[in-house]
């Protein structure tokens, strides 16, 4: 494979996981009535936000094209299973039991993506920034359990 064609790929994935990120919170967040865990989504969401920003901004480097976000299906599939945890419990400790479960699969995949050393520095150095962030988060959602 193409060194351009693994950073793009690497960025697409990348992108993906910001994205769902982004739509997981949103969905949420209405359903959220403890502040303190608000203040903290709304925290996430924008570190998400500004990943997806440094990608958008990396991208060109690599390819003409846009980087990938997350399909309708996706996105529906995310709104709809928020929807169906929330309907009997959304006190601040199941959203954040189904926060941590995303952000958890989120490392694995970020984890993944840092195996692929053959990746540019730059792109590495936000791979490890978005494993970080989402490690940290990781640590702040658990207080809400």
């Amino acid at each position: 494979m193409k060194e351009e064609q693994i950073e793009v790929n690497v960025l697409d994935e990348l992108n993906k996981g910001t994205c769902m990120g982004r739509d997981a919170i949103h969905f949420i967040l209405d359903k959220v009535s403890n502040d303190e865990l608000k203040e903290e989504l709304t925290k996430q969401y924008d570190k998400y936000k500004e990943i997806s920003d440094k990608i958008c901004e990396l991208y060109p480097e690599y390819s003409s094209g846009d980087p990938h976000e997350t399909n309708a299906m996706n996105k529906f599939m995310t709104w709809s299973g928020v929807e169906m945890k929330t309907m009997m419990d959304d006190s601040s400790s199941k959203i954040a039991e189904l926060l941590l479960q995303g952000t958890n699969m989120g490392i694995i995949e970020g984890r993944k993506l840092l195996n692929h050393k053959d990746t540019d520095p730059e792109v590495h150095k936000l791979i490890q920034e978005y494993v970080k962030f989402q490690e940290e988060a990781v640590e702040k959602l658990k207080k809400f359990l």
